[in-house]
């Protein structure tokens, strides 16, 4: 018991205003997941392949959001080591005060976001608010950041699922022709092509390519 409190002990702060903070981190933690990691860019990408694939529940959501998550905890790993390091640490220590662990934990998140987020996305949120756009990254507020990495992981996404989707919209049409050549009109082309698509992923061990393509993707 006395472990438990001395995890929740916090300078100026009562346990039980520790815990109702630990709790409302804790459901704000989906929304920091989508909005301010790579789960979202990894999340679309993977639903591209399903489609590109023509398989519509296979492999299911639960499976897709699963991946998804665990590709983004290993991306992200030395960012989430740094925050605890920086600000946790020292923290539960007693070495800073709440206010100054909140600043040390954000700071590497930050500088994460700012990486992926294009400068382009940030002025145009600068712009739309018609505020002037801050030459240093130390400038940039939070309400202006995120969003701005929310588009960049958007856009990101979707070219790397372009890039996907072409070589197997190419078997469709491959396929389409060639039936049409041999007259064979009443026949859908997905009832041949699907598993050619689905062979041609597992021999060039789709699922792996699309896990690296993720994890090198992510600026560092």
């Amino acid at each position: 018991m006395s472990d438990i409190n001395s995890i929740f002990e916090m300078k100026g702060m009562s346990g039980e205003l520790n815990i109702l903070a630990l709790v409302t981190l804790l459901s704000l933690l989906p929304i920091i997941i989508i909005s301010m990691t790579t789960f979202t860019r990894n999340l679309i990408v993977f639903s591209f392949v399903r489609h590109a694939l023509g398989l519509q529940q296979s492999p299911p959501n639960i499976v897709i959001i699963v991946l998804s998550l665990i590709v983004m905890f290993f991306t992200m790993q030395p960012i989430f080591k740094r925050c605890y390091m920086e600000g946790v640490v020292p923290y539960q220590q007693k070495q800073i005060n709440i206010e100054d662990a909140v600043n040390k934990t954000w700071q590497p998140m930050r500088s994460f976001i700012f990486l992926q987020a294009q400068e382009k996305d940030i002025q145009f949120l600068y712009k739309i608010s018609k505020k002037e756009t801050p030459k240093r990254m130390e400038d940039v507020e939070f309400q202006y950041l995120v969003p701005a990495f929310m588009l960049s992981e958007l856009k990101l996404a979707f070219k790397i699922g372009f890039i996907i989707f072409l070589p197997f919209l190419l078997i469709d049409l491959v396929i389409a022709a060639i039936l049409t050549s041999l007259g064979m009109i009443m026949v859908p082309p997905t009832t041949i092509s699907l598993p050619l698509k689905i062979m041609l992923f597992v021999v060039i061990d789709g699922w792996e390519l699309i896990t690296q393509v993720l994890v090198t993707s992510v600026a560092t």
